[in-house]
């Protein structure tokens, strides 16, 4: 039962961390292709908005491999469910924190630079976070789970009162 309780804040936690950059982002994609709008908006040197579209993709990249690095070690069949679980939560909210603060990024570096660069880097943002999203059945692909542990966390799937 704390598995799944676990598992059920960790998708909250996981929501929360995908819906705050949205509309962030839509703000200034908005922004800055209406014209209808003008805003006091800071100048910043150029040499950051060139930091900003590398350090996007390797804030991306690290998140991936760091996280793929710890599901490596997690595949050990003595380690016992529950602790796989909290080690994969920990892993998991990491990483939406990392995706959480790219997508950030990239609504800084579209209001102030205007660059379409930055629309591309959140679009890649989004098809990670989607395809990293928690799910019963990724958690089971991932760990590679078989017969009760494999029925445990399928379990995690009903909701329950």
């Amino acid at each position: 039962m704390e598995m799944k309780k676990k598992y059920w804040e960790l998708e909250r936690n996981v929501l929360i961390l995908i819906a705050i950059p949205l509309p962030v982002f839509a703000f200034a994609y908005l922004y800055t292709t209406s014209g209808n709008m003008e805003l006091p908006i800071p100048t910043f040197p150029i040499w950051l908005s060139m930091f900003l579209l590398v350090g996007i993709p390797l804030l991306l990249a690290f998140s991936y491999f760091k996280f793929n690095g710890g599901i490596k070690q997690l595949r050990n069949a003595e380690i016992p469910l529950e602790e796989k679980v909290q080690q994969y939560c920990k892993m998991t909210m990491s990483r939406f924190r990392q995706l959480f603060v790219a997508g950030f990024l990239c609504a800084f570096g579209l209001i102030v630079y205007e660059n379409p660069g930055f629309t591309v880097a959140y679009a890649v943002t989004l098809v990670l976070t989607s395809l990293a999203k928690p799910t019963p059945d990724r958690i089971i692909r991932l760990l590679r789970l078989k017969e009760e542990e494999r029925a445990t966390v399928e379990g995690f799937k009903i909701r329950e009162g």
